[in-house]
């Protein structure tokens, strides 16, 4: 007889999330990882839980949705029961408007963002000088400012995550008997395992890097500008990043491109400009060909799952890819949106 009833390849964002859902519910977890918790991607810095923006609403951004509202009572769970930080926070976001055009449509999705948001987050249009002293430079002297963009600290969530699953009475493990439903969720080298295993590309890996800066400004909401992100966290430091490298020969090596992003951000964000940095890290992203997360069925393994390709949004959507995981695994309740569909990347 099999003693868990769930083991979960890879202790990432994404299998942690499948970890927690599952062994909320009652069941015996067993997570495996040689490399330890958060040891990829999801052992980052920038931590950017981000909406898409509210139009042309489909069933990914009302996932995606549905996800960012869950978090905070989400991770009050998990800190409650791990008696840890996950680093979360819902302080916003700022995005400059770069032209006229731009304001309009920043004015219409205003609108847009009142009804497909439910009330439950503004999508605002405001001046620059509400935000002095930190706002990036903007062409209109108007900003775009929503209240659904939360932070993460990647590596405190990880590790809050993964001592909530232990406390329900699962593991986390370099190595362990397989045991009960299977769950694959190992990042970018499971995508390239898997697109070796069905002789077609289902998904890659994307290098990214960043930095973390030394600079208190907790309460303030995230920037986004000149493509990076710039996201203040609770203990006192600022991640900004970070680049998209389809092309890389090491996986972990930072490099001028690296010096190139913390330049940008300096300029983007004047309070910043003698912040020193104190770390600088790379990593790579699963990214599923769909784009989408890749949720469901493994191909030709039955009691066999696969949760993978959070690219970019892994944190965002973790709260609701555990969710339906959960249901799928344990119940055989299949709710996953078509576009997340392990086949819509085959």
């Amino acid at each position: 007889m099999a003693i868990m009833d769930v083991t979960i390849y890879g202790a990432g964002i994404f299998g942690l999330s499948v970890a927690w859902s599952c062994a909320a519910r009652g069941a015996k977890v067993r997570v495996i990882d040689p490399n330890g918790v958060g040891a990829g991607s999801s052992g980052g810095l920038v931590g950017a839980l981000a909406p898409h923006v509210p139009e042309r609403w489909n069933a990914k951004k009302a996932f995606q949705f549905d996800s960012l509202i869950m978090a905070e009572d989400y991770w009050a769970k998990v800190e409650s029961v791990s008696g840890l930080s996950s680093g979360y926070g819902r302080t916003g976001r700022l995005q400059p408007i770069a032209d006229d055009r731009a304001l309009t449509l920043a004015r219409d999705r205003k609108a847009e963002a009142a009804s497909l948001w439910q009330g439950k987050a503004v999508w605002d249009v405001r001046p620059v000088t509400d935000f002095a002293g930190w706002a990036p430079d903007s062409p209109t002297g108007y900003l775009i400012h929503d209240t659904l963009t939360a932070r993460m600290n990647p590596r405190l969530a990880s590790k809050a995550i993964a001592d909530a699953v232990c406390a329900k009475g699962g593991e986390v493990v370099g190595e362990g008997r397989e045991e009960g439903r299977i769950v694959w969720a190992t990042g970018w080298q499971g995508l390239l395992a898997l697109s070796h295993e069905l002789g077609k590309p289902v998904g890659n890996g994307v290098k990214g890097q960043s930095a973390l800066l030394r600079h208190g400004a907790a309460d303030l909401p995230q920037l986004f500008a000149d493509t990076l992100h710039i996201i203040p966290h609770a203990n006192g430091t600022v991640a900004i990043g970070s680049t998209s490298e389809r092309e890389f020969e090491d996986p972990s090596g930072c490099d001028a491109a690296l010096d190139d992003v913390i330049a940008r951000a300096r300029e983007v964000c004047p309070a910043i400009a003698e912040a020193p940095v104190i770390e600088r890290w790379a990593g790579v992203r699963p990214r599923a060909k769909s784009r989408a997360p890749m949720l469901g069925h493994y191909p030709g393994r039955p009691d066999h799952f696969i949760a993978n390709g959070g690219f970019k949004i892994g944190f965002g959507m973790g709260p609701k890819v555990g969710e339906v995981m959960a249901d799928l695994v344990l119940d055989g309740c299949d709710t996953i949106p078509n576009a997340f569909r392990v086949e819509a990347s085959l």
